[in-house]
This record gives C-alpha cells, structure tokens and sequence, in this order.
C-alpha cells in the first residue's frame, strides 16, 4: 500500500480517494476524543471538517502488515494551526482494515517546564 498517497487523498479531503484505500468494513478509532468510526463516517468527518489542509508524512515504519505514521498536518490558509498526528494502519489484503490514530496540537512547552529550564527547542 502506498502510504504517501493515502495521506495524500486525506489532506486533499478527498473522499473518492480514501475510499480506494479503506476496506468497507474498517474501524477508525481516535483515543484522544473516544470516537470510533465506519469507514464512511471517517470519509464524513475527514472531508466535513471546515478548511483546507496540508502536510507531510515524516516518518512510516511497516512491520507487519501494520504501518506507523508520524505526520505533521497544518491549515492551509492558516499555517500557524498544526498538529502533529501518529496512526497505527492495520492493513490486510492491500486495503485498511484499522487505524487508530492519535492527535496532538502543536504549540509550546508548558509554563512551568520553561520556568525550570526543562527541555530545549527540537529544531
């Protein structure tokens, strides 16, 4: 499965896209907001959500037939909004059959590590 074309058919919203990808019978699941989706209310929530996007698969690791992503993804009109997001892709036969998938809003240490001189800059 080419995982840089799936990323892409999702932040290009692209529902047509998405469904080559995702088995019919799909779960996807977000921890962080205890959602759990069919592989249309996925397709339904990814192309609904207001905005356009963009971003960039910054790491895929296979073992298996599981695929790990590491992805930053920021609003297109908007690069300032960004998020960085890590998916386990179950995928069976050349299609996924599972993701569960793990958001995270970017922005600063929290006050009290930079207080303490805890921690530096990544970049």
């Amino acid at each position: 499965m080419n995982i840089q074309a799936y990323w892409q058919a999702v932040l290009s919203q692209n529902a047509a896209a998405m469904r080559k990808f995702l088995s019919p019978s799909a779960v996807i699941r977000w921890p962080n907001t205890n959602e759990e989706f069919t592989s249309e209310e996925f397709i339904r929530a990814n192309c609904e959500y207001p905005g356009h996007w963009t971003g960039e698969v910054l790491r895929a690791e296979t073992t298996g037939d599981l695929i790990i992503t590491a992805v930053h993804v920021s609003a297109a009109q908007d690069p300032a909004v960004s998020f960085h997001v890590v998916s386990f892709i179950r995928v069976i036969d050349g299609k996924i059959v599972s993701v569960d998938e793990y958001w995270a809003d970017d922005g600063d240490a929290p006050e009290w590590r930079q207080k303490r001189h805890i921690g530096r800059a990544i970049r």
